[in-house]
């Protein structure tokens, strides 16, 4: 680096003026005053120096900025689909507990007591429309009892097991259920198509008073169901002027395909059953042939007798 005299006489005057400077901060008071003016003359230089250094520092800093915004990113993201599905699942528990309130209110509109059921499977045939629930023997569930929602009649009970049971909506084909129009009260059939939600009224006549939009609720004919229970909506009338009867067509006011909580309703015995130990009458028995006294007359008798004797 120092060849040459002129780099060498420089090298030397360098190194002198470095010790004298080095003894006059030691040595010298003043010069305390004079460093700082020394220190704003280097500040340019060591700036120089330090700019590749605060340059890289920078990047990094700005990557590892960039990859903790990401990280951040992410965790919001995540943070907010838990949100999301708790939000979700709060409002199906808020639907649901207006479900339960409504079937709660509907029980307390009816006579009976009633069994609050859920719904934990659907039949797999496309050609019956069956739900099973998870009520069964142990709970005192019986074959034809009848199913509601909190909206109307479902179905009824078509096969009992220890712990579940398996039920028969309306619509299905096999179905039939007694109705009577609310506005009007003619009583007819209301039978299943097995096609979705579409029901049919059983022979009615041509001249029968049923509208479109008429309620049908249920009828108590055939002791199964209990009286007053919505069961459908007539959404259809024609009239074939060569048909003796109408074609009438109805929707379910039950919510078969969406309700999660059912009812099963116990209707009362029809006829009182007597026990073993209940007493019973004696039949009053016709006389003898021959007799010319009836029994009352020959107990008359007897009682006289006895008063003479």
């Amino acid at each position: 680096m120092f060849k040459g005299q002129s780099s060498r006489t420089r090298l030397s005057l360098i190194l002198v003026l470095s010790l004298s400077l080095m003894a006059a901060d030691l040595l010298w008071s003043p010069m305390s005053y004079y460093r700082g003016y020394l220190t704003l003359a280097v500040t340019p230089l060591r700036w120089l120096m330090d700019a590749p250094t605060r340059l890289l520092t920078g990047l990094d800093q700005s990557l590892s900025d960039r990859d903790q915004l990401q990280i951040d990113n992410e965790k919001l993201r995540s943070d907010l689909l838990l949100m999301a599905r708790k939000l979700q699942r709060l409002d199906s528990l808020t639907t649901e507990n207006a479900h339960l309130r409504e079937l709660l209110n509907s029980s307390e509109r009816l006579d009976q007591r009633v069994l609050l059921a859920e719904l934990i499977g659907v039949s797999a045939d496309p050609f019956s429309n069956q739900l099973v629930i998870n009520k069964g023997l142990n709970d005192q569930v019986y074959l034809g009892q009848p199913v509601l929602d909190e909206n109307g009649v479902m179905g009824q009970v078509v096969e009992v097991g220890p712990y579940t049971s398996r039920v028969l909506l309306i619509t299905d084909v096999q179905h039939a259920i007694p109705v009577q129009d609310n506005r009007s009260g003619f009583r007819s059939l209301l039978i299943g198509s097995g096609k979705g939600r579409d029901l049919l009224l059983n022979h009615v006549p041509d001249t029968a008073d049923i509208q479109v939009g008429d309620l049908l609720i249920s009828s108590s004919l055939g002791a199964r169901f209990p009286f007053g229970y919505p069961v459908a909506t007539v959404t259809e009338v024609i009239h074939d002027p060569g048909q003796a009867f109408a074609t009438v067509r109805a929707e379910p006011s039950a919510r078969l395909d969406t309700s999660r909580h059912l009812l099963l309703v116990f209707t009362p015995p029809q006829q009182p059953v007597l026990s073993a130990e209940s007493p019973v009458e004696p039949k009053a028995t016709a006389p003898e042939a021959g007799s010319t006294e009836t029994p009352n007359t020959a107990a008359d008798a007897s009682a006289v007798s006895e008063e003479d004797s």
